[in-house]
Order: C-alpha cells, then structure tokens, then sequence
C-alpha cells in the first residue's frame, strides 16, 4: 500500500464527522490542475503500520476517515486497507476519478465505503484534454449512473480552473448528473506543486455564472473555496 501522507485532524473533507484524511499514492489521470503532483508521481510515503497505529490511538476522538489521493481504487490493496480501518469502527468517505466503476460497485455493496465523492472533470467533449487522459470516459459515465442509484450518499464535483471551463460548460454538466443528490464547484487553488502550468482560478463572478447555469438541471449546486 502506497500512502504519500495522513492529516491528522480536518473538519471539512468529510461532511458531517470529525476525520483524518490519508492520501494515496498514484493516478491515471494527469489532470493539469492537481495540486497533488508527488501523489502522483508516486514519491516516498509512510508505512500502513503507521497510519492503522495512529488511528488506534484516536478511537473515540475521530469518527471519520477521508481517502483520497491521487486515485484510491487505482490500488490493488484498497479493499484491505478499508476493511482495517471500518474494523477500527470509523466510517470512510472515499474521494474517487469514476475510472473504476467495477472496483466502485464492489466496495459500496460490501459496506466498506460511508461516502463518495466523485470528480467530475468537464464536459463529455472536453474530458480527455482536462483530465489529461484518454480513454476512461465510458468508466466514468458508468460511475455517475453508479452513484445516481443513491446506494450510498455520494456528491459530485468539479474544480474550475479559468482556461478549462466556461459557464455553458456547467449546462452540459447538470444535464449529465441531472438527479443528483449534490454537485460543488471547487474553486482551483494553485499550490505550486501543480502537474501543469500557465492556469488560473476563475473570478467569483464567473463562477456564480458556472453555478448558474448547472442549478438549471440540478436541484443543489453550491460553491466551495471562495
């Protein structure tokens, strides 16, 4: 198991529940935006002893653990990892791309997964190019039609960045997870650990138009990070 690191105390990436987060190493996607390039790339990390030795400790004080990364499922040993952590009575929101809608199904139906958040990069005709991947946009959409079945509470999301979104973009969007439980638009942060360059965050006008325009179809759209 890969993990590139652990916050230990957050408030915020598990709606509802006092949780750490651990991040995963690796991804399929080279999304230019992602403010995570070592979890990427796969750089050093820390030992699952360590992350399961922490979270002993903190029974009772912790409810929630978030897994995010890089791309969980993209690890062969997720299924392990969650069964330790739910054996220690946490419940798990899992932070996931949709590239593996199978390994998805699997999880959510054994119990192991208490939340998802799913990324939804842009638009069908845009994916590739924001996702800096080709190919998984089949995956993805099986994924959305996953969670839409609402076998667990789930919310999807977009980062917009200002060159790779525009408000109608956000139209096509909501059409495509019409019915959703959730949808939030991220605003982008740059870290300056970015995997491209030349990016920037939208203005807070053109994001409420974005949010205009996907609350045409969807019945909760809300904003994050402005």
């Amino acid at each position: 198991m890969r993990i590139g690191g652990l916050q230990k105390l957050t408030l915020l990436d598990f709606p509802g529940h006092v949780a750490c987060t651990i991040f995963l190493q690796g991804c399929n996607f080279h999304c230019p935006f992602c403010h995570n390039a070592s979890l990427v790339l796969g750089q050093e990390g820390i030992a699952e002893d360590e992350v399961l030795s922490f979270l002993k400790k903190r029974q009772g004080l912790l409810d929630g653990v978030a897994i995010t990364g890089g791309e969980p499922l993209l690890s062969a040993e997720i299924d392990t990892l969650l069964e330790k952590i739910k054996a220690l009575g946490y419940r798990v929101k899992l932070d996931t791309n949709g590239s593996f809608p199978e390994k998805l199904r699997s999880l959510i139906k054994r119990g192991l997964v208490d939340y998802v958040a799913m990324d939804v990069k842009n638009t069908r005709e845009k994916y590739d190019r924001t996702a800096g991947a080709s190919g998984f946009l089949p995956a993805v959409e099986e994924s959305v039609a996953l969670l839409k079945q609402g076998l667990v509470p789930y919310e999807f999301r977009t980062t917009v960045v200002d060159e790779l979104h525009e408000p109608e973009d956000f139209s096509s969007i909501g059409q495509w997870l019409e019915g959703a439980q959730a949808y939030f638009l991220q605003a982008f942060v740059d870290s300056g650990n970015l995997l491209g360059s030349g990016l920037h965050a939208a203005t807070k006008e053109k994001m409420e138009l974005c949010r205009a325009e996907a609350a045409k179809h969807l019945k909760k759209v809300e904003i994050r990070g402005l």
